[in-house]
Formats: structure tokens, C-alpha cells, sequence
């Protein structure tokens, strides 16, 4: 049976999951850098060795409550399409494997919004939503964004 690895993390209520194969890693919260006229799901961005990364806040894209960050919060630094981006979640909760047949389509639209969400899977009694990580990160925008900021 085919499998994914996935990481799961949470943020709210809910419990999400990006394939492991975007993740480049996962930092504690850092300086974040606000930049000006930019869309107000950017936090900022951050320098992470000499390389600057923009920062979206998963909160405030899929419209929910504000999360205050913790000691349990990170950033999951994505590269997906060799752009490079942070997302803050609540925390990290593990790395999974899942089984593809075991993902399904999600009626979800409730919680966020449809275009996000890549599927849906029950994992020991837990409902993951993994998400579509590029229509999350807008994948074109951030480039053009990132492209601006370096300039």
C-alpha cells in the first residue's frame, strides 16, 4: 500500500498535516520583520542564515482566531517549487505516514476554505486535514513578493 509521510501540526481546534517532502525544517519563532503592503496573512519575514524568508500566518490565512505564540509554537520552513517560506503554527505535533487510500475528499467548508485542503485522513481517532500547500502559500504571489523584498 503506498504511503505518504506527512507532518502534523496543529493550529486552533484543528489538527493539519503538509507532505514532509515540502518541509525543510522546523525553527522555534525568531524576529519576524514586518513589511510594509503586504498581504495581511505575511507576518513578516525572517533572516534564517543569511536568507530572507517570508512568513504567513496560517491563523489569520484561513480567516480563524489569532494564535498567541508559545513555547510549543515553530515554524515550519516550506520549499515547495524552490521557493522558500515559514508558516507559524500552534505546534508540532509528529511526523506520520499515512496511507493513501486512507486519505479522503473533504467536506470540511465549515472550517476553512475548500481550495486549501488537499484531502482528509483519520489517523488513531484523529482527523487530519492536509492541506494544498501551494494554493495555501499563493505560490506565484510569494515569489514575486520575495523577488521585491530582495530587490
Amino acid at each position: 500500500m503506498e504511503q505518504i509521510q506527512v507532518v502534523a501540526f496543529k493550529l486552533g481546534n484543528e489538527e493539519y498535516a503538509i507532505d514532509v517532502m515540502a518541509v525543510q525544517e522546523i525553527i522555534r519563532p525568531t524576529a519576524i520583520t514586518r513589511v510594509p503592503r503586504t498581504k495581511d496573512f505575511y507576518s513578516g519575514v525572517i533572516n534564517l542564515r543569511g536568507n530572507v524568508v517570508p512568513i504567513v500566518n496560517l491563523a489569520k490565512r484561513f480567516n480563524l482566531e489569532e494564535v498567541e505564540l508559545t513555547e510549543k509554537s515553530r515554524i515550519i520552513i516550506l520549499n515547495v517549487n524552490d521557493i522558500r517560506v515559514g508558516i507559524t503554527v500552534e505546534s508540532v505535533t509528529e511526523v506520520i505516514n499515512i496511507n493513501k487510500d486512507d486519505i479522503e475528499t473533504p467536506n470540511l467548508t465549515n472550517v476553512i476554505d475548500e481550495k486549501f485542503i488537499a484531502g482528509v485522513a483519520k489517523y488513531q481517532e484523529r482527523l487530519l486535514i492536509l492541506l494544498n500547500i501551494e494554493e495555501v502559500l499563493e505560490l506565484t504571489e510569494v515569489a514575486q513578493d520575495t523577488e521585491e523584498i530582495k530587490g
